[in-house]
């Protein structure tokens, strides 16, 4: 397994992660596919600012993490949003802590001061992960998203560097 900075080569393997949680779940309130030159404007759009992560296995990539603004007022520059994603048939596999480590170490060399993690709720996987790495619920929004014809929760859970 290895970790690295990302590069535009990869976002198709990216695509293909993302994609399975946009077309078959509510972890992501993103409605469509994103193709593949959509992610790499993404890419190079965070990618310029903040760190972007994939981990990659004889297999290819098979997962990413990246962070991007929380929100876009100067006083919040040193605090960041996170988002990990892993191909599904690797979840449960031991790849996920140590991308997210990755991630957060690079952030705290970086001196941000704060990163939150956005869940969308029910989410007991990921709630359990967030808070195996050290994040700790902050916030929990009602009814603040709609897909699959439903109204979805979301929840904030954040870590200080």
């Amino acid at each position: 397994m290895q970790i690295r900075p990302v590069q535009a080569s990869d976002a198709q393997a990216i695509c293909e992660i993302y994609n399975h949680y946009v077309i078959n779940t509510a972890i992501s309130f993103e409605q469509n596919p994103v193709t593949a030159d959509e992610m790499i404007k993404r890419i190079e759009d965070i990618g310029s600012k903040y760190p972007w992560l994939v981990v990659e296995t004889p297999d290819g990539v098979v997962g990413y993490a990246y962070a991007t603004v929380w929100r876009g007022r100067p006083a919040y520059k040193h605090t960041v949003e996170s988002t990990i994603y892993l191909r599904a048939d690797t979840l449960r596999g031991g790849i996920g802590k140590p991308l997210y480590t990755a991630l957060i170490d690079e952030l705290r060399a970086r001196q941000f001061h704060a990163v939150v993690g956005c869940i969308a709720l029910p989410n007991p996987a990921s709630v359990a992960f967030h808070e195996r790495c050290g994040f700790r619920k902050v916030a929990h929004f009602s009814e603040v998203g709609r897909k699959f014809d439903q109204w979805l929760d979301a929840g904030f859970w954040e870590v200080l560097l």
